[in-house]
């Protein structure tokens, strides 16, 4: 299994999840290590200092460690529903804004959120709010593309997102399942749900230096 890639992860990070929602989508087998975040393992620190997951190591020595940049590499070798939106550009630039906004403006409203204590100068109320200004949106699209962001149909902007509003809906989940968000609702719901998530959340035993790899 040497010819494999080495993927470092950990279970519950949105990050993490959307690079293994991709991996096994595309049916890419990995060797996978699951991190403790407070104690990072020095190989994967040595790929790549910067001490965050996802990290994907390559046979031949290539390190990806961005997460969106993991998953356009799976999906470069498998698409077959077309997540990427090869034959359309522009739905390409929909999708890229989309996720950018999530990953720079919701997601820093969301660490807020999840963590207020802290960040004592707002309330938890306010980051909520702060958050649902992006969240509206996706609700509008939801809507108007019959349960997806672009089409009427998974693409790889759903799957780059979700698992970050599952992470929001996770906060106060009685909120949010009693909010007049009907649609991000049954988004959530249907990617919790489905047998491409439960694919990737078994419970994996953390990494030990030098041990064994997981085959995902």
């Amino acid at each position: 299994m040497a010819d494999l890639p080495v993927l470092y992860s950990f279970r519950r990070c949105p990050y993490a999840m959307r690079a293994r929602l991709a991996l096994a989508y595309s049916q890419q087998e990995v060797l996978l290590r699951e991190v403790v975040l407070r104690n990072k393992p020095r190989a994967m620190l040595e790929v790549s200092p910067k001490g965050t997951v996802p990290v994907l190591v390559l046979p031949e020595g290539r390190v990806i460690d961005e997460s969106f940049d993991i998953m356009r590499w799976a999906l470069r070798q498998n698409d077959p529903q077309d997540w990427l939106l090869n034959r359309d550009l522009d739905l390409q630039w929909d999708m890229q804004g989309l996720i950018q906004e999530n990953d720079f403006v919701f997601k820093q409203h969301l660490d807020r959120y999840k963590y207020s204590e802290r960040h004592p100068e707002h309330s938890q109320d306010y980051y909520r709010d702060q958050c649902m200004v992006s969240l509206a949106k996706l609700e509008t699209r939801l809507a108007k593309h019959g349960g997806y962001l672009v089409l009427p149909r998974v693409s790889l902007a759903d799957m780059a997102i979700v698992p970050f509003v599952r992470q929001f809906a996770h906060v106060d989940r009685d909120w949010f399942y009693s909010s007049e968000y009907p649609h991000l609702q049954a988004w959530v719901r249907g990617f919790c749900d489905s047998e491409l998530f439960r694919k990737v959340m078994p419970k994996f035993a953390p990494w030990d230096e030098g041990g064994d790899s997981v085959l995902f």
